[in-house]
């Protein structure tokens, strides 16, 4: 059984810079100071914080959607959840809409921790 973490953030940035951030590796990098390599077309693979983070793009929508195969690397080998990245332009701002499905039950807490702590934290001080 798996479950699900929605999200909505807004960031002091252009949907332009976020969507930057999120697929570029020395972006990535520069702003959470962990290892990244992110290669960004579709079907490309991405790899963050040495490894602890890994899988492939599904679909990239520059500036507007990233939609990941997602996974952790103490997870179970072949045990993928999908990530969804919205990005839409709110004024100065841009919102987010953040969607994970279909981790394994009892990660919840612990993926949204760590969302916030590695992600969310570090792209509010872009």
């Amino acid at each position: 059984m798996s479950t699900t973490i929605q999200e909505k953030i807004k960031f002091n940035t252009t949907p332009e810079r976020l969507y930057q951030a999120l697929t570029d590796s020395k972006k990535f990098s520069d702003l959470t100071g962990a290892p990244a390599e992110i290669y960004s077309e579709e079907g490309g693979s991405f790899s963050c914080f040495g490894g602890m983070i890994a899988g492939r793009m599904i679909e990239l929508i520059p500036n507007k959607r990233i939609v990941q195969a997602w996974r952790a690397g103490n997870w179970d080998s072949g045990v993928y959840s999908i990530v969804n990245f919205e990005l839409f332009s709110e004024g100065e701002n841009t919102l987010l809409y953040f969607s994970h499905i279909g981790f394994p039950e009892g990660q919840g807490e612990h993926l949204k921790q760590g969302w916030e702590e590695n992600y969310w934290k570090p792209l509010k001080n872009m």
